[in-house]
């Protein structure tokens, strides 16, 4: 791959990546949809694979000898993607009942630190089951997007 395509992937990826992170902190922040534990691991390899694509992005065009290097990094996303992606297809399975969720799957809010606000934010814990859809578009939920998202960015990386 020559030295133009792997910056064009790796800018790509990059934008892909703060596309589908963004996206899932503004339904968690503006649209209210509160996170179980697999929606949060999922969004693991998003986080460590970012700064893995600027630093592919970066190394792609300031030095661009260093094509193989990008090309090594972009490998190690893609890596990261298949198995996000595998958490998502875990996901979906456990929300069409193809097999159980994990036992200690809830998430979404961290309690407080003092006891006054400890009361409060026990009256208002959500827990969240990993089975249960909360939102679908297109017959798909956050998991099986995401398992849509992974694929892509995996192929272009």
């Amino acid at each position: 791959m020559n030295k133009r395509r792997t910056a064009l992937s790796a800018g790509l990826v990059f934008l892909g990546y703060a596309a589908v992170v963004c996206g899932a902190w503004g339904f968690q922040l503006i649209g209210g949809y509160v996170p179980c534990k697999l929606c949060l691991e999922q969004r693991v390899p998003y986080y460590v694979g970012l700064p893995l694509a600027l630093i592919a992005l970066l190394v792609s065009v300031r030095a661009p000898k260093r094509t193989l290097l990008a090309r090594l990094v972009l490998v190690a996303v893609a890596l990261l993607m298949i198995y996000g992606g595998a958490i998502g297809v875990y996901q979906a399975g456990a929300e069409w009942s193809f097999w159980p969720s994990p036992d200690d799957c809830g998430g979404g809010s961290s309690l407080a630190g003092n006891t006054g606000g400890l009361l409060n934010s026990l009256q208002n814990l959500t827990v969240v089951s990993c089975s249960e859809v909360s939102w679908r578009m297109f017959g798909l939920s956050f998991a099986g997007w995401n398992v849509v998202a992974s694929a892509a960015l995996a192929k272009r990386s």
